[in-house]
């Protein structure tokens, strides 16, 4: 099935075609990624209206492309979910103990903040990814199943991910010498 050439938007038989084809595999990636039906089918959702709305310049893998944009957007989910139950939990515990954080700590955690991104951005694709999903609470199975790889190989990549972050972690930190 191929894309319009002069239109921005897909033609709505053709997009119902196109999910008609795909949502359901898409959903089924995405439910081992989140974990949860109900989220996937939302950032499903989300990817078909970005190909609805803004579709690729070319149609060759359109299935890889849905498949890229829904990934991107669970792990921005993931991300986001991450974040905020770190607020959560650490409002919880400034409340629970009434400790105030002084300017000298809250620019310390900012200067670790922007480093972790900086490196972060560095760092390959499939290391960033695979640092991302872990360490916002994905398993190893999932893991491999959002990123297309076999589970066993998940440990190893995941060990190397992190040699590769601290080490670029270490050497920025001495580069800056603190200053960001």
């Amino acid at each position: 099935m191929t894309l319009p050439e002069n239109d921005n938007r897909i033609k709505p038989a053709i997009f119902q075609a196109l999910f008609d084809r795909h949502y359901p595999a898409l959903c089924r990636k995405l439910i081992g990624l989140l974990g949860s039906r109900a989220a996937a089918e939302d950032v499903a959702q989300e990817a078909f209206m970005k190909l609805y709305l803004t579709p690729p310049r070319e149609d060759a893998n359109l299935r890889g492309w849905l498949s890229k944009v829904a990934t991107n957007l669970a792990i921005n989910q993931l991300r986001s979910e991450g974040s905020r139950r770190r607020r959560e939990t650490n409002a919880g515990r400034a409340r629970d103990t009434d400790l105030v954080e002084g300017p000298e700590d809250a620019l310390l955690r900012e200067e670790k903040a922007l480093l972790t991104k900086r490196v972060l951005e560095i760092l390959p694709e499939r290391d960033r990814a695979c640092l991302l999903l872990r360490f916002s609470g994905m398993s190893y199975a999932g893991i491999a199943a959002a990123l297309g790889l076999k589970e066993t190989s998940v440990g190893t990549l995941l060990a190397r991910a992190r040699a590769s972050f601290k080490s670029e972690y270490t050497r920025l930190k001495e580069s800056d010498d603190g200053v960001l």
